[in-house]
């Protein structure tokens, strides 16, 4: 095949003139990899073809509008553009469940869980309706990372090894995100008095 021999750099300057099938070489040459990292994180095959195809289509716009700066680097700059599609696909599912963990009583994502509220009267069902919005409302207050990585947690049931490995940070920095983050959310049910018995 044409092109099969030239490096990334070369392979991407043709395809921005006009050659076509120099970007099948590179996509040919780096699927699998950027497939592999997609359905790691994910670890849905239907959802990973759906993110792998939206990576590519970032990576073409992006490359015919002229906005690659990274030559020579092209992997591992595909490689990220796959990553943030994946946390963005996080975030906006962590968004749903948000809706339903302020409006739902089921317990399937239920931060209270940790709380042993019992059932008990209308009142007392009230109150902890009232108070699942509260947390769930003080959560974004938290820095950014401690709360992507509490969502992502309590949210999508992820393991800290899943999540080190989706940012690119070891575990400890994953572990040690999470204990900043419950620490400075009870900061701010104290702060906001989010009475936590009802």
């Amino acid at each position: 095949m044409m092109f099969v021999n030239c490096d990334d750099r070369t392979l991407i300057t043709k395809y921005i003139s006009g050659e076509e099938k120099a970007f099948e070489v590179l996509l040919l040459r780096h699927k699998d990899r950027i497939y592999r990292s997609i359905q790691m994180k994910v670890r849905d095959e239907a959802l990973a073809n759906d993110l792998f195809q939206d990576a590519f289509i970032k990576i073409i716009n992006t490359l015919k509008a002229g906005n690659y700066n990274e030559e020579g680097k092209f992997l591992p700059w595909a490689l990220r553009i796959a990553q943030n599609l994946v946390i963005d696909h996080f975030r906006k599912s962590n968004k749903v469940k948000m809706i339903s963990e302020s409006s739902s009583l089921k317990d399937d994502y239920n931060i209270l869980h940790t709380l042993k509220l019992e059932e008990g009267t209308i009142e007392q069902q009230i109150g902890r309706d009232e108070l699942e919005g509260q947390v769930v409302e003080l959560i974004d207050h938290l820095p950014e990372s401690q709360r992507e990585i509490l969502k992502l947690r309590i949210y999508n049931d992820m393991s800290f090894k899943d999540i080190a490995e989706l940012y690119d940070i070891s575990i400890n920095t994953a572990l040690g995100r999470m204990r900043y983050a419950l620490i400075n959310l009870r900061k701010l049910m104290e702060k906001y008095n989010v009475v936590t018995e009802y």
